[in-house]
């Protein structure tokens, strides 16, 4: 089972993070500083921090909510997402311009990116893939890998990459996903069982 929740929540994650705000941060922060290594750091430590603290909340709900009014909350979570997952978004354009180091530059994009997940889709989905699968580890380290496997290359490659990527169908792939778990968790199917 662990396996299995660590390759749902990557995918999941990464598909859902393409175009997503904190993506757009990546570009920002890349193209503002050029300092990939501090932002990558800066993009796995406060992601880690982030999903690690929205996992345990998700096992910590399972805990303490009944199981039939879980599986209720969980599908309609699901849906939830899936329909988030088609309003656009933007990233805002207030850090510092000036010239910083490359151990501001890390402190600048923790900070950064820790707050931007902060009720993020990709939070919200740690939550839920942790309060589904009992592998809070698992679910930890698979979002996370998500997330660095869309911000990477945008760090690295920029908005190069980006352009060629069909945002609005990455999007909508993502909301089909999320909608599908959403129905299966409703309807009791044995998919994704946990």
């Amino acid at each position: 089972m662990t396996a299995e929740a660590f390759a749902v929540s990557t995918g999941i994650v990464a598909l859902g993070e393409i175009g997503d705000k904190t993506q757009l941060l990546a570009l920002i922060l890349a193209a503002r500083y050029r300092a990939p290594r501090p932002i990558i750091a800066g993009i796995f430590v406060a992601t880690l921090a982030n999903h690690a603290a929205a996992a345990a909340l998700g096992a910590w709900l399972t805990r303490v909510i009944d199981p039939q009014w879980m599986r209720w909350l969980l599908g309609a979570s699901f849906i939830a997402v899936a329909l988030w997952m088609l309003v656009p978004d933007r990233a805002d354009d207030d850090l510092p311009r000036e010239h910083t180091s490359r151990h501001n530059v890390f402190w600048i994009t923790t900070v950064a990116f820790f707050l931007a997940e902060m009720g993020d889709k990709t939070q919200i989905a740690t939550v839920m893939l942790a309060a589904r699968f009992d592998a809070l580890i698992a679910v930890t380290a698979g979002t996370t890998l998500g997330m660095m496997v869309a911000n990477v290359p945008a760090v690295l490659l920029g908005d190069r990459v980006v352009k060629r990527v069909p945002v609005q169908w990455v999007h909508r792939i993502a909301a089909v996903v999320f909608a599908a778990i959403g129905v299966a968790v409703l309807l009791r199917w044995r998919i994704l069982a946990p």
